[in-house]
């Protein structure tokens, strides 16, 4: 089945993408999301509106990314989250969670798909996550976790 990514998909390609991929995995996962959608003659014009939109979106160039590097690192980003009396979190902090946070924080976007957590985050305080801004660049980003 032959797709058009609209999404990064992980081992797979970038938006804009023509990939060829099993019956299944097209028609049961990419689709019913919204990560692809069909190939057709026609939608050759849609390659090139995504690829237009994605350079917008990317971050320019590595001395760009060194910057939003830098400016992650020296954030401070509190994500609010229902506790108990002991500093146990109802639920967990999720990696949309701190994209958001970073949001309203700095007003800088990332995809919450680039934020990585080494484990659980179930606890009230500071914690820490990396953030991967352009390919060979990554933050390192502490965040705190506040009871509200």
């Amino acid at each position: 089945m032959k797709l058009i990514l609209t999404q990064e998909v992980s081992g797979l390609g970038t938006a804009g993408d023509i990939v060829e991929v099993k019956d299944g995995y097209g028609r049961n996962f990419l689709l019913p999301r919204g990560f692809a959608i069909s190939w057709t003659r026609g939608g050759e014009k849609q390659v090139v509106q995504i690829k237009r939109a994605r350079k917008v979106r990317e971050v320019r160039d590595r001395d760009h990314a060194n910057e939003i590097k830098q400016s992650l690192e020296s954030m401070v980003i509190i994500v609010p989250a229902k506790a108990g009396a002991t500093g146990k979190l109802f639920g967990s902090i999720t990696t949309a969670d701190i994209a958001g946070a970073v949001k309203s924080a700095g007003n800088i976007s990332i995809d919450k798909r680039k934020v990585h957590l080494a484990g659980a985050v179930k606890t009230v305080g500071k914690h820490n996550a990396t953030v991967e801004v352009h390919p060979g660049v990554t933050a390192k980003v502490t965040f705190e976790v506040a009871a509200n």
